[in-house]
């Protein structure tokens, strides 16, 4: 029965000192949010904006990274297919210019 008691007291005490700081801040207009609960809005609305950026900047560095990877997969791609197959075109002209300096 005494935490009742205690509890019930320091949560009027509570209570008591939030009336009159919202008095002291707002005079007349009670109807008005408390102090806390813009700046708590605000703070949350920021963060949320901070979160938001942080995600778009980083869902665009994947997009960058994995871009250059699809690139430099290609290249070496081709580069291995020109080392692997020869253009017969190439090797023609190469035989083309040996025949020539026979005759």
């Amino acid at each position: 029965m005494a935490r009742d008691y205690d509890s019930q007291l320091l949560e009027s005490v509570a209570v008591r000192r939030r009336r009159m700081r919202d008095a002291l801040l707002f005079g007349t207009q009670r109807a008005r949010r408390t102090a806390d609960e813009r700046f708590g809005k605000v703070f949350a609305g920021i963060a949320i904006a901070a979160v938001l950026c942080a995600g778009c900047i980083g869902w665009s560095f994947l997009q960058a990274t994995l871009a250059k990877q699809k690139a430099e997969e290609k290249k070496q791609q081709q580069q291995q297919e020109q080392l692997y197959n020869p253009t017969p075109g190439a090797s023609a002209s190469g035989a083309g210019g040996k025949g020539a300096e026979k005759q």
